[in-house]
């Protein structure tokens, strides 16, 4: 009977999870629209609030942090490689290689 308590309040949370997802989403979305200094808080606050619920949806679905981390990084590398327009018109994707590898998250 624990086991199905566990299961079904996982189901729960990662319900919780999802909608949070689409509240940072939309939240973030009307701050830009609304485009004043207190709409940078926002913004700030929200797309915060997105890393922080996939890091813990991606942990509720059975996959480790390190596992997110490493499959960023791959993509940036990726992107970096192909000339994402992110990176050829910005060097968006290098900047932010940098800065990850630069706070010691992502390794080499």
């Amino acid at each position: 009977m624990n086991d199905s308590v566990d299961v079904g309040r996982n189901i729960k949370i990662i319900e919780f999870l999802k909608c949070e997802l689409l509240n940072s989403v939309s939240a973030v979305f009307e701050a830009i629209f609304k485009g004043s200094k207190e709409g940078q808080q926002m913004i700030t606050e929200g797309l915060a609030n997105i890393i922080l619920v996939t890091y813990s949806l991606a942990r509720r679905l059975g996959i480790e942090y390190s596992h997110i981390d490493k499959k960023v990084q791959e993509k940036a590398r990726l992107h970096i490689l192909e000339e994402h327009h992110l990176e050829k018109w910005y060097g968006d994707l290098s900047s932010l290689h940098q800065h990850l590898k630069g706070h010691g998250r992502w390794g080499q």
